[in-house]
């Protein structure tokens, strides 16, 4: 992975609280996509980052600057985030939960709203302040649905280890002082946990970035055939391989030829979808919106789309309204 920069040490801390917020507010959009990389939700991540900040607020008259604030914050963030896996570790996506079905035609299995579902996050709430190309691209490749839906099957220290060495870009000393561990340790947990990535982590060399002219016409093909309920029309923009899934429910799909029975069958029969295109998880999503008897468009599912170049490689589509309106999506058309 592209490795990015460090900031500069910060300069001496103050004892005022304005001192205090100078320093540590302009870290609170990365600090806040750290949270999410480990704990695979937006509302845990904002709920740790509260936390975070409310202990080195209460704790700033005593930081001595022996750090720089940011490994300072880093530092509360990481033990607030590893307290909260302790009880509920992982957040699944349909696909880490068991096989896919082999029957389209047959109703899905009900919801299951007791599982702590993995959430997208809203491309506005994160992003980088560099102007590094690369540094951008690996911005955009750790924050994919399906990288942060890797990192949910690593213990919460090895998941650690891995954003802040790999995507961050920490020293292994510097995350051995961060954990209360060795740097043999670091290195080790490191080791683990790239092994595991390797097996189960989108290759970043079979994405394709939707910014490429020929794949924004692949994504105006897709709305458009969702839209005309155009089964054919959305098969042919489908990779062979495509998996679709819709948590809360646990059945999903793979291979172009069962998810296109399935939506023709199960989803686009009855007609009537909008869509309106997003950006979720620095990945292209669209909100679809399903006609209602009064002829307003009402939220039906937030898509979020993995590209490849043979087409749309993976969708999940997130059965929950809640999630328009944090994604800048209208409650109606």
């Amino acid at each position: 992975m592209t490795r990015t920069s460090r900031p500069p040490a910060d300069p001496a801390p103050g004892a005022s609280d304005d001192g205090f917020a100078r320093l540590s507010e302009p870290l609170r959009r990365e600090l806040l996509a750290y949270c999410y990389r480990m704990l695979g939700s937006v509302h845990d991540a904002e709920d740790a980052l509260q936390d975070t900040y409310l202990q080195a607020w209460r704790g700033y008259a005593g930081f001595e600057g022996r750090s720089s604030m940011r490994t300072w914050l880093y530092r509360i963030a990481t033990r607030t985030c590893l307290k909260a896996l302790e009880g509920n570790g992982r957040r699944p996506l349909p696909s880490g939960l068991g096989g896919p079905s082999h029957d389209p035609d047959a109703s899905p299995r009900s919801r299951l709203p007791e599982v702590p579902w993995l959430q997208p996050a809203p491309g506005a709430l994160f992003g980088t302040a560099s102007d590094d190309p690369a540094v951008i691209v690996e911005a955009r490749q750790t924050m994919r649905l399906g990288f942060i839906a890797a990192l949910q099957y690593l213990p919460g220290r090895q998941r650690a280890v891995l954003i802040l060495r790999d995507v961050l870009a920490w020293r292994a000393g510097e995350v051995a002082d961060l954990l209360g561990t060795t740097t043999a340790g670091v290195n080790s947990a490191l080791q683990r946990a790239r092994a595991q990535l390797s097996q189960i982590a989108p290759t970043p060399e079979g994405l394709t970035e939707p910014d490429d002219p020929a794949q924004r016409e692949l994504l105006d093909r897709y709305a458009t055939a969702f839209e005309n309920a155009d089964v054919d029309a959305l098969m042919a923009v489908l990779a062979d391989d495509v998996v679709w899934e819709m948590p809360p429910i646990p059945t999903w799909f793979s291979g172009r030829e069962t998810v296109g029975r399935f939506l023709g069958a199960r989803i686009l029969a009855g007609g009537g979808y909008r869509m309106v295109p997003a950006r979720v998880n620095e990945q292209p999503a669209f909100g679809s919106y399903a006609r209602g008897d009064d002829g307003v468009h009402r939220p039906h599912a937030l898509q979020v789309l993995t590209l490849t170049a043979a087409g749309v490689g993976h969708v999940v589509a997130f059965l929950d309204a809640d999630l328009f309106p944090a994604c800048g999506l209208p409650p109606e058309l």
